[in-house]
């Protein structure tokens, strides 16, 4: 994904892609695959609920698929920051209603490290793909830069 000449912020960003092609199409799998088992998470509001657990499962592998090409990754990037900030209420309600969905357990030790990272996820998926730079900041050298990995 990334050229020889390119700095080790561009590869940094390059495996953080990577890792996340790997997580939400394993994710997006599962969400296809047993999509019963995310019922009891959508939050009542929530209208159509298996059809929002199978749309969401295709979201996370199209997002996964778009994080591959120099075209859509910006996008695929920014549309996976909002994915999981949208998830949010469903861990929620997994959270507070002592919802067990084996084998994940039903237990503070898993959902408060799983809400200390949603915020992390967000700015993973947007720092990947160069829609910000913080918190490590860009160094800029005489004329403005250009991504080499963006169109």
């Amino acid at each position: 994904m990334t050229g020889r000449g390119q700095g080790q912020g561009d590869d940094d960003r390059a495996w953080m892609r990577w890792v996340m092609i790997v997580v939400y199409a394993g994710i997006g799998i599962v969400h296809l695959t047993a999509t019963d088992a995310f019922l009891p998470i959508m939050p009542d509001w929530v209208p159509a609920p298996r059809f929002v657990v199978i749309v969401t499962g295709l979201c996370e592998i199209a997002g996964a698929l778009a994080l591959t090409t120099a075209r859509l990754r910006r996008l695929a990037g920014i549309m996976l920051a909002l994915y999981a900030v949208c998830v949010f209420p469903a861990n929620v309600k997994q959270a507070l209603d002592h919802i067990a969905i084996p084998p994940i357990p039903d237990s503070w030790w898993y959902h408060g490290p799983r809400f200390a990272m949603q915020p992390v996820m967000v700015w993973w998926a947007l720092y990947a793909v160069h829609v910000i730079d913080w918190p490590f900041g860009r160094r800029r050298t005489g004329s403005a830069h250009k991504d080499p990995l963006l169109p």
